[in-house]
């Protein structure tokens, strides 16, 4: 499939690779069909990643494993949430955290409350509301990110 991207120009995906949504991402429930695009620089899916909608060109969310920001982050999530995914097992699950980058950037947070679910061997996947508390909307990553580029 090929799309001409607002940020990455004209790629196009394997439909393979395709990830679809089965109810869209919160707010956007008409976009389920994405790309998920690696920074040239980030090593083996390490830093921020962009899912790209293949319906909406100019339409790309930043995201990022939530374990680079917390070593412990273990989202507690209703097991029917995620039966439109398939079998799931550990080694086919991904899961990635929505990054919201404002003009002060060093003001950007990561959304620890709503994960992105992936099933790699499937490639279905959808945004699921974590039951834990404590996890936040907009936790504060832009220190944590810095220093892991860094290399502290």
């Amino acid at each position: 499939m090929e799309i001409r991207t607002r940020l990455f120009g004209d790629i196009n995906i394997e439909d393979e690779k395709i990830i679809r949504f089965v109810n869209g991402l919160v707010g956007f429930p008409t976009l389920k069909d994405f790309a998920l695009i690696h920074d040239s620089e980030s090593e083996g899916g390490q830093g921020i990643q962009w899912l790209q909608s293949m319906q909406d060109g100019d339409f790309a969310i930043p995201v990022v494993n939530p374990l680079q920001i917390l070593d412990n982050y273990d989202p507690v999530v209703e097991d029917e949430l995620l039966t439109p995914l398939g079998e799931l097992v550990a080694e086919d699950m991904l899961v990635l955290v929505t990054i919201t980058v404002p003009a002060d950037i060093t003001k950007m947070t990561v959304n620890l409350k709503g994960p992105i679910v992936i099933n790699v061997r499937n490639c279905l996947a959808c945004q699921v509301i974590a039951e834990n508390e404590g996890l936040e909307v907009k936790f504060p990553v832009y220190d944590i990110l810095k220093a892991k580029k860094e290399g502290k």
